[in-house]
C-alpha cells in the first residue's frame, strides 16, 4: 500500500510540475496558474462531504480503486494531446477538474481507511509516516520532472504519472483490509446532517475544521507561484523549478520524521500552532528573498513546518473520531482542508496581477502567524489538545 501510494504520488508530482510550467509557458499568465489549482480542488470542496457518506457506506477499497481509474485516464489523454502538439490550456484545465472530482470521493475513503490499517495508538505515527510517502514524492518526483522538462518534453511526465496509477491499483486489488459498513435507512442528506452535526458537537473540532481552511487557503499559493519566481525573479529555467520544489519536499520528509518519531505526545495542539507560526515566517522570508540559496533554505523550513503543521492537525482530527462516523467527519475535515486550497489560489490570483507575487505571498505568510496567535493566546481549544 505504501510502495503504490509512493509510485503515484511521484508521478502526480511530476505532471504537477510539467502542467504548471507548460500552462505559464503557454500562457504567461499568473491567473491561469491558480485558475489550474482552483479547478482542481474546486471539485474537493464541493463533493468531498457526498464522498465522506460515500465511504460510510461502500467499501472503501472499491472507491479508491474507482478514483485511480479516473485519474490514470486523465492523464493518459494529457500524454496524447501533448505528444502530439495538440495540448492547449483549456485540456489541463478540464483534467484538472476531473481529477480532483476523483480525488473528492477517493480522499475521504483512503483518509478513512488509514485506521482500519493500524492500532489507535499508532495512529499519530501511522499519518506521520504515510506523509512520508507522500513527501519522498515531493522531493523526488519535482526532481526528476525538473530533468525530463529539460531534455525529454512534457509529455514524459505526463506518461510516467499515467503509469504510476499501476502501483496502487495493483496494491488496492491485494490488500486484505475490508470495511463493512452497517446496514442503514437514513439519507444520504440525513447521514451528512449526522457528520456535520457530531463535528459541531466537539467546540475544538470545530476550531479545527477552520484551523484547516485557513492555513491551506493562506500557505499552498506559494507552491502555485514558485513558476513565476523562477522566470520572473531568478530568470531560470525547469531544473531550478524542480530544484525549489525538492528543496520543500526535503523540509516536508524531515517535518514528517520529527512528528512520526515524537509519536503520541501530548500538547499536539500547541505544537502545531507553533510549527505554524515558523511556517508563516518561513513563506514571509522567501517572498523577499532574490537569493536562490537563502530560497532553498526557507523553502527546506517551509516544507518542515507545513507538513509537520499538517500532520499533527489530521492526528488530532481522527483522535477525536469515532470510526463509525469517521469517513463523514474526515469529508468534512477533507473540504476543509483541500477547499481551502483552491479559494486561497482564486483570491491570490486574482490579487497577484495588482499587488506582485512576492506582496501577496508576504501578506499570506504575516496572516498565518497572526492567525497562529489568536488560537494560541485567544481562541484556545486548539491549543488545550
Amino acid at each position: 500500500m505504501w510502495f503504490g501510494a509512493c509510485m503515484s504520488s511521484i508521478g502526480t508530482w511530476m505532471q504537477i510540475v510539467a502542467q504548471g510550467w507548460l500552462i505559464y509557458r503557454l500562457s504567461h499568465s499568473a491567473f491561469l496558474l491558480a485558475l489550474d489549482q482552483f479547478l482542481g480542488g474546486i471539485p474537493i470542496f464541493l463533493f468531498s462531504l457526498i464522498g465522506g457518506v460515500v465511504a460510510d457506506r461502500a467499501e472503501r477499497r472499491k472507491i479508491l480503486l474507482g478514483s485511480q481509474y479516473v485519474q490514470m485516464a486523465c492523464a493518459t489523454v494529457l500524454t496524447v494531446l501533448v505528444a502530439t502538439g495538440h495540448i492547449r490550456v483549456w485540456h489541463m484545465l478540464s483534467c484538472s477538474f476531473i481529477s480532483g472530482l476523483a480525488q473528492a470521493f477517493g480522499g475521504p475513503a483512503y483518509q478513512a481507511l488509514i485506521p482500519s490499517l493500524v492500532d489507535r495508538e499508532d495512529m499519530p505515527n501511522a499519518i506521520a509516516l504515510n506523509s512520508i510517502q507522500f513527501n519522498t514524492a515531493v522531493t523526488i518526483g519535482p526532481a526528476l520532472a525538473g530533468q525530463a522538462l529539460a531534455k525529454l518534453g512534457e509529455q514524459w511526465c505526463f506518461g510516467l504519472n499515467a503509469l504510476s496509477f499501476l502501483a496502487p491499483i495493483i496494491s488496492l486489488s491485494i490488500i486484505t483490509a475490508r470495511y463493512l459498513p452497517e446496514k442503514t435507512t437514513d439519507s444520504i442528506f440525513g447521514s451528512l446532517k449526522q457528520g456535520i452535526k457530531f463535528v459541531r458537537r466537539q467546540g475544538s473540532m470545530e476550531a479545527l475544521i477552520v484551523l484547516a481552511f485557513c492555513m491551506t487557503a493562506l500557505s499552498m499559493p506559494m507552491r502555485t507561484y514558485l513558476p513565476v519566481f523562477v522566470k520572473d525573479f531568478f530568470h531560470r529555467g525547469p531544473e531550478t523549478y524542480g530544484n525549489l520544489l525538492s528543496m520543500m519536499g526535503i523540509g516536508s520528509i524531515c517535518g514528517s520524521l520529527i512528528v512520526a518519531g515524537m509519536g503520541n505526545i501530548h500538547y499536539k495542539g500547541r505544537l502545531a500552532l507553533t510549527t505554524l507560526i515558523t511556517l508563516g515566517a518561513g513563506i514571509a522570508v522567501f517572498s523577499l528573498s532574490r537569493s536562490l540559496p537563502l530560497s532553498y533554505a526557507m523553502l527546506v523550513l517551509v516544507g518542515a513546518s507545513m507538513m509537520a503543521v499538517f500532520a499533527t492537525v489530521n492526528s488530532l482530527v481522527q483522535l477525536i473520531t469515532t470510526n463509525e462516523m469517521r469517513g463523514r467527519v474526515m469529508s468534512v475535515y477533507n473540504c476543509a482542508f483541500r477547499g481551502g486550497m483552491p479559494m486561497g489560489n482564486l483570491l491570490s490570483g486574482w490579487l497577484v496581477p495588482m499587488f506582485t507575487a512576492p506582496v501577496v505571498l508576504g501578506v499570506n505568510g504575516l496572516a498565518l502567524i497572526l492567525m497562529a496567535l489568536y488560537f494560541l493566546l485567544v481562541q484556545r481549544r486548539v491549543a488545550a489538545l
